[in-house]
Order: C-alpha cells, then structure tokens, then sequence
C-alpha cells in the first residue's frame, strides 16, 4: 500500500512537472512574441519617429498628429547619443580652438534631443498621463548624467577656458562676447575646474536631485487627486453660483462620484472657492486638505523629499565652493547674493504686517458684525474679506465676473493691448495639429505684416496639467538656426459647462496679461545664438517684462475694448469700473504677506549650511517664518514646503523673491511710461527693442538703463500695492 502511495505520488509529481513544463514553455513562448512584438514595434517607432527630422510645419511646430508616447524613448536615446558624438568630435578636435569651431558647433549641437525634450517636457506639464510620468521618472537620472558628461568634459571645458582668456583679444561682437562668458560661467559652475573625485561626487548628487524633484513633482500630480473634496449635501455650496456648482458636480461625475460636487484644489494654500462658501465647516475642511497636504495626512509625504533636496542642493554647493545653496544661485542673478535678496523682503515686513493687522481688524468686525462668536481663522479670511471688500466698495464679485468673458478678455482684452502696444495681431490656425481638443494656436504678425512665429494658447484646467500658470516654448528664436519662436502659455482655469460661458475673475484676467507678456519676450527675442534667446535671462529679471504687462488690463482703452457684459454686450458701468479699480489694493497686506512668507521660507531653507539636518518640516518652516517677522497665524505662506512647487519641483529655488524684485522694474517701468505717453506704439516699439527683443545678450541691468535712463527705485513698487499708507479707512 504504501509503495502505491508513493508510486501515485512520484506519478502525481512527474505529471505536474510535465504541466508546470509545459505552462513554462508556453509562458516563454509568449513572453517571446511580446518581446518579438514590442520590439518590431520599436524598430517601427523608429523608422517613422517624427523627432529624427525636423518637422515639416510651419517654424517646425510639433506635429502632434504624428507623435505618439512610443516615439518619445528612442527619440531620447538617439538624442543623447548623437549630442554626445558632437560634442565628443568638438572636444577632440586637433585645430585650435575658435569661436566658430567651438561655441557655434555646441548650439548647433543635439538637434534631436532638443527637438524631443521640447515636445515630452511640455506635455508633462501640460498634458501628462501615468506613462509620460513614467517615462519622466527613468529619463530624470540619465538626462542629468547626460548634462554631467558635457560640462565635466575637461577636454571641451580647455577649449572654451581659451576662448574665454583670450575673448577680448580675438574679433567677437558684443554677443559673442557674452555667450562666450555664459559658457565659461556655466562650466565653472557644473563643477568643471573639480578634481576627478568631486566630479564623481557632483555626477552623483546631480543624478539624486534630477530623481528627487521628479518624484516631488509626481507627488504634486498625486496630491491633486489625493486632496479632492468631494461633497454630498447641496447645501452646503451655499453662496456658490449654479453654474459653479453644475461644474463641480461634472468633476465630481468624471470621477464616478455620480450625484456628488468634487472640490479639486490649485496648487497653493488660498483657494479661491473660500471667499463663496458660506458653510465654514467646509471651509475649515478645504483650507486645511490645501494647506496641510503632503504631510503625511493622506498617501503621499512630501516632507522627506524636501529635507533631502535642501540637504542635497547645500552639499553641491559646498562641494563647489560656495557657503550655501543660495549663494551659488544668486551668484548670477541680479540679486548677486542671498542678504540683498532677504534685505529687499525684510524691508518691506514692517508695512505690510500693519496692514495685514489693519485688514485683520476689519474682517473680525465683518464676523462679529455677521452675528458669529468666532476668533479669525485662516479658513475665514477670503469669506469675510469679501464682505468688507463688498461693503467698502459696493462690490459684487459675481456681478464683475458678467464682464469679464473668456474669449472677449483674450482676444478684445489682451490680444487688443497688445496690438496698440507692439502693432501685432493674432490669427487663429485651425491646421496646426494640437495635443489636446482645447488647445488654440495663432499666429503672430508684426506691425509690418510679417510673420513672428506661433502661440499656442492651453488656458484651461483639467485632471491631466500641473496646477499654476506658465509659458514655455516649443522653439526658441535664433538666427544662427534660422528659427522662429513657437510659443506656449498655460494657465488653469475652470472651464464652464458646455452652452455656458467661461467668465473670469479679476485675478485671472491679470494672470492672461501676465503669462502674455512672457510670452512676448520669447515671441519678440531677436537674438543670433539659441542660449542667448528670449527668457533665458535670470531668474530675477525673467518676471520683469511679464508683470509690466498685467498693469495695461486696467488701461482705459484695453478695459473699454474687452470689459463687456457676456449676455448684453453693454460696456461695464464707470461706477462698477471706478469700484473696481478703486478696490485694487484691498486686501494687499494679506497678498504681500503670503507671498513675502514664502520668499523668506524659500531663502531659508536655501542658506542653511552643509550638514545641517531638517529633521522636522513643520517645525523649520514655523521657526524660518518666525525668526523673519512673518508668523501670522490668520495669513500663511501662499505655498507650504510640501507643495512648494517652485522651489522643489521647478526651477525658482533660492529665487521664489524673483517675483518681488522683478516687479520693483515692472512697477518703475509702467509709471515711467504712463508719464511718456502711455498705451503707444513707439512706446511699445522703443521697450520691445530694448527689452524684449535682448533675451540674454546684454546684462539685464544694462537692457533696462539703456532703455529707461537709470536704475529703478522702489517708490512706484509701494504705489502699485497700496504700501505706502497702512491705514484702512
């Protein structure tokens, strides 16, 4: 019996080895053809991948109708290894380094690369899906090792050194001059002049940071669907307008949450939702989902990202010679170095604290005065401080919105202003192929008729664009490549139900000038050299032109062209228009401080030293803001460290105070031209042609005394926010 039980089983294991055999070879038979598959699949993405050639489109605009996810890897590795073989038949080139056979064959260098990175970089921003995230994720430590190869190449970097020694004895204009000391700066700064064991050190600190911010910024796209407020009673939209709450409820059904109002929020503490809301329950529940997300409170932490990145970033710094992180970035700002930039903060703290104190005073009056027994609370402030805006000034915000329509704003509003300022005009193209059913592209003539380039205008919100407002280009201008700039701005506004017009708050139309006018200084550069071009300026100075633009919104003759009534056409009321603008610098002292906050928060983490361990978030940032003058409880930060985008998943670290400086030259810049004639071509032509049309070819500086006559002062700045008296009356 028992040699039974064993024969049966010894059979039984004999039969499911011969199963498990077979299930084996059918398993890897399919995984062969898979193989097979994907790699015929591939072999097809790169016979017809549209990066390897430029596009055929007019200014070779990307051609979206031929571009698919598949193209994207191998366009990278072709990419990479083809700039990689330029540069290396540059660096070992026997003849004597020159101009031509040095700098102007590393611009003209990494064509596919450029052409690839342009497209996918964009899109993970604007219109980004599980698989581009993905893909941005491994690409992150390559495409940084691939930077560390060419400006830790000693070879390459002995050419430039000469070039860069001898640059004033040799036949170069000032241009050249300049981009010749752009790349020797920027080499210098990489690490180029370390010991091959620092190189070794920074290859590897730049490899965890590039991994690091990526996954800071994925955590930002998760956060977004983390925090979603999703609400079940009707009622508590109290103070909502119908046609907000039917595109809640349309976010709420796109999520399968039939039946129920999604509340997504932006990406910064105030939400604007809060200022309607009249349920403060909810309003508690939204403020805290936005101001404490990325804390641990749901999935995504973004607390230990941040302590690795500041640790990180003041290690490279460290390593290159520089006392702090913020040292090394400011170094080529205009700013020069971190004390003046916390100095330019500080010196405003005073004011604008009293007037938050002010306005403070005035929405605890507004609660007691509404019947409430409640202290001021964070969640309160936009709720109330519309109510003292409404009673001071006799304000509707809704009754505003009626005037302010997408399309008119855009096309009578800033399309208009920018016509009577620079002569150009915008002309739809419906041939362009786009990324996505909302995207608009027009082209942009000049005053003489002739074609500029291409801009592609993604004003809309959805589940799949990082949140914010901003402009990026799909090409850059430069003469030496014979290119015309294709431009790019987003922004995240909420689109109204279909039937329903999209109508805009004050704030938003401001933001539509803004990122115009970025989008002006990339379309209007007129530069030789691609490095040199458009914003590629520093950071300080990049926000310069595009502030300056946001001011010409409220120009008496823009407001007439574009503040229409949606349903009436009728113009807005000069008493509703003079309350408006009367009503501008209300609230200022909040808006100040909320941004002064996340400056000072910013240029503290970026000044702290090497070695120096964060090892509470909450804990830093409390103290930072503290230490500062800053810590007003009612009045937080506009970002927190966990969704400080950026700081840690952008390019603003040691730089958010950019805004500021930048608008103490917007502010001086707007005041001198009203006081020379105002809203006027030759205005407009004399700024374009020192300002605009510079890019990087002259020292920022230098561009706004050539075209303003002096350095700016800071009077007009405190005009422009309605600082220069405290008092509320």
């Amino acid at each position: 019996m028992r040699k039974t039980i064993v024969a049966v089983a010894i059979g039984a294991a004999l039969s499911l080895s011969a199963c498990s055999d077979n299930e084996q070879q059918g398993t890897a038979n399919q995984a062969e053809s898979e193989a097979s598959t994907e790699q015929a699949q591939q072999q097809a993405a790169e016979q017809q991948n549209p990066f390897f050639e430029a596009s055929s489109l007019q200014y070779q605009a990307p051609d979206f109708n031929a571009i698919e996810f598949a193209h994207f890897k191998p366009a990278f590795e072709r990419g990479m290894e083809e700039h990689l073989a330029e540069i290396g038949e540059i660096a070992s080139n026997s003849a004597q380094p020159t101009f031509e056979n040095t700098i102007v064959a590393m611009e003209k260098a990494g064509a596919i690369l450029g052409r690839v990175s342009s497209v996918f970089y964009n899109l993970s921003s604007s219109h980004s899906n599980d698989q581009i995230r993905e893909l941005q994720a491994e690409l992150a430590p390559k495409m940084a090792a691939h930077q560390d190869n060419i400006r830790l190449n000693p070879e390459l970097f002995a050419r430039i050194e000469a070039l860069y020694e001898q640059r004033d004895a040799i036949e170069l204009d000032a241009e050249e001059v300049r981009l010749v000391e752009e790349y020797y700066k920027d080499f210098v700064r990489a690490g180029a002049r370390l010991t091959d064991a620092e190189k070794e050190q920074i290859r590897e600190i730049n490899e965890q940071l590039s991994s690091l911010t990526n996954e800071f910024r994925d955590g930002l796209m998760s956060l977004t669907q983390e925090t979603v407020i999703f609400v079940e009673d009707e009622e508590q939209l109290a103070g909502l307008s119908d046609s907000r709450i039917k595109s809640l409820a349309n976010a709420a059904e796109s999520r399968d949450k039939e039946g129920q109002y999604a509340i997504v929020l932006t990406n910064t503490t105030r939400q604007s939702i809060l200022a309607e809301l009249e349920n403060r329950e909810l309003r508690e529940r939204i403020w805290k989902a936005s101001s404490e997300r990325g804390t641990g409170n749901t999935e995504t932490d973004q607390r230990p990202l941040v302590q690795q990145l500041v640790q990180l970033r003041a290690d490279k710094a460290q390593l290159l010679g520089y006392n702090s992180w913020g040292d090394y970035v400011l170094e080529t700002n205009m700013a020069g170095n971190p004390e003046a930039a916390k100095k330019m903060l500080t010196d405003l703290v005073p004011a604008v604290v009293s007037n938050v104190e002010k306005e403070a005073e005035a929405i605890q009056a507004a609660i007691d005065a509404d019947g409430k027994d409640f202290e001021l609370e964070p969640w309160d402030w936009f709720y109330y401080a519309e109510k003292v805006r409404a009673e001071k000034y006799a304000i509707d915000s809704d009754e505003v919105k009626k005037y302010f329509e997408f399309d008119r704003v855009l096309k009578d509003g800033v399309f208009y202003a920018m016509g009577e300022l620079f002569g150009i005009t915008f002309e739809e193209r419906n041939d362009i192929p786009i990324y996505q059913e909302d995207v608009e592209v027009y082209e942009v003539f000049d005053v003489d008729g002739t074609s500029i380039g291409l801009f592609y205008a993604d004003y809309f919100a959805r589940d799949s664009k990082r949140g914010g407002a901003w402009m990026s280009s799909f090409r850059s201008q430069s003469e030496l490549m014979e290119q015309k700039p294709v431009i790019l701005n987003n922004m995240n506004i909420t689109k109204a139900p279909e039937g329903e017009p999209t109508l805009l708050s004050f704030g938003e139309v401001s933001t539509m000038f803004h990122e115009m006018g970025h989008a002006l200084h990339g379309m209007f550069s007129d530069v030789t050299y691609p490095s040199l071009a458009g914003t590629s300026v520093s950071r300080d100075y990049v926000e310069f032109p595009s502030t300056f633009q946001e001011d010409w919104m409220l120009n008496e003759k823009v407001i007439a062209s574009f503040a229409k009534h949606h349903e009436t056409g009728e113009q807005i009321p000069d008493e509703l228009l003079s309350k408006v603008l009367d009503a501008r610098n209300f609230n200022q002292g909040f808006d100040t401080l909320e941004y002064v906050s996340a400056a000072l928060l910013d240029l503290e983490y970026h000044t702290v030293e090497a070695g120096t361990e964060i090892d509470d978030v909450e804990a830093f940032e409390k103290d930072a803001l503290e230490r500062n003058g800053v810590l007003v409880e009612a009045v937080p930060p506009r970002y927190r460290s966990t969704y400080f985008a950026h700081v840690f998943a952008g390019g603003y670290s040691a730089g958010y105070y950019a805004y500021m400086w930048s608008e103490v030259l917007a502010a001086d810049a707007f005041k001198h031209m009203n006081n020379n004639g105002g809203l006027t071509l030759e205005n407009g032509q004399a700024f374009r042609k020192e300002i605009l049309s510079q890019g990087n070819s002259k020292d920022p500086m230098q561009q706004y005394i050539d075209w303003r006559g002096q350095e700016p002062t800071v009077e007009a700045l405190l005009e422009r926010r309605g600082l220069t008296d405290p008092a509320i009356d």
